[in-house]
């Protein structure tokens, strides 16, 4: 697998909160080649399981023992908008997820209607606008889609509740950065792959589940469903956290290109992390330390508390410009995550089964 090449692929596909399914065929095709078993569940969350190798006293795999079990979750949806009403050859919609009015004029969009068209979303210029409204951010009401097609076509092709994408290509940037839509957290499925193709040459005795959940703008529903169905003995969710840029401060970002940022706080156990640190102190993987003091907003929410609760961890990507359809972030910080990732599931033993208080699998 190609880092690049497959963020890029994800990153202009189309798959807004509920409506993944575009995505989730791309992201199936690609973890299918590490799994040994894939599945969809209810809610739509691409579930693929590695099992892990336990031998018997012959040094025989035994697929048969029961195994522990660990849990990676990465979500595929996107923010995106909804077709509200067609209105004198205009479209009216809602938003998907949190959106910053601020960053939706001028943009350029996919109406997925009967056909996929192309258009833009537009309002009255500032010259017929008074002194106070220039000053404000255009508010939702005001903001329409223009798709150039005349009132009395536009509602052949167009429907109510039919879903907006972003139109952004991939762009690569100088210092091994790239730019594009959907990066959160399509980048951490990115990440999660990368895994699973390093362990295919690696020994682990752990089960691996690797999820692509949905929903996760809208309130982490992929996550805490698939959760409760594998029901694993740890969970690890990988999301974007706040790189570093201009105007935000230092306490609250992580250095793009700097490694992947570790989460701790309430949200974490406190095992996890220190795990997760030790394999990247002892495989020389630069990482970040990343405070966490209250919800961090990410699928480790939702799974920490599922059923009677999982012991979690969080690895964050270093992204700039969240929530825009130019999230910019280092291919390096990938790479050293799905390494980092791997290399700590490949030390899960018995005794920190153990430590963590898990009741024997065998």
């Amino acid at each position: 697998m190609q880092i690049k090449e497959f963020l890029k692929q994800l990153s202009e596909a189309s798959g807004v909160s509920g409506y993944e399914a575009n995505v989730r065929d791309l992201v199936r095709e690609e973890f299918s080649q590490y799994a040994d078993e894939i599945r969809v569940d209810t809610m739509g969350s691409l579930i693929a399981l590695k099992r892990g190798e336990i031998e018997s006293g012959r040094g025989m795999p035994r697929p048969d023992i029961p195994r522990h079990s660990i849990m990676l979750a990465g979500h595929m949806d996107e923010i995106g908008l909804l077709v509200t009403k067609l209105e004198k050859g205009f479209l009216r919609f809602a938003t998907v997820g949190g959106f910053d009015l601020r960053v939706l004029l001028g943009q350029e969009v996919v109406v997925h209607g009967r056909r996929d068209l192309p258009g833009i979303i537009a309002t009255r210029p500032p010259h017929v606008l008074t002194t106070e409204e220039r000053e404000q951010v255009v508010p939702l009401d005001k903001l329409f889609i223009d798709v150039g097609l005349p009132e009395d076509e536009l509602g052949k092709w167009v429907r109510v509740s039919d879903v907006i994408t972003l139109r952004r290509q991939f762009t690569e940037l100088a210092g091994n950065l790239v730019c594009g839509k959907a990066f959160d957290d399509r980048a951490a499925v990115v990440c999660i792959a990368n895994c699973l193709q390093h362990l295919a040459s690696m020994k682990h005795t752990w089960d691996v589940y690797a999820v692509a959940t949905v929903q996760e703008e809208v309130g982490l529903k992929g996550a805490l469903t698939s959760t409760f169905g594998i029901a694993p003995d740890v969970g690890i969710a990988i999301d974007v956290g706040h790189g570093n840029m201009l105007g935000v401060s230092e306490v609250d970002t992580a250095n793009v290109g700097g490694g992947p940022a570790i989460g701790f706080g309430p949200n974490i156990h406190p095992l996890i992390y220190s795990r997760l640190v030790e394999t990247a102190k002892s495989y020389e993987i630069a990482y970040q330390p990343d405070p966490i003091p209250g919800h961090s907003g990410t699928d480790a929410w939702a799974m920490q508390v599922t059923r009677e609760g999982i012991p979690t961890g969080l690895v964050s990507i270093p992204l700039r410009y969240m929530h825009t359809s130019v999230e910019t972030l280092s291919l390096k910080d990938l790479e050293r995550v799905g390494r980092l990732l791997a290399l700590s599931i490949a030390g899960l033993d018995e005794a920190f089964a153990r430590e963590l208080g898990l009741r024997d699998r065998a």
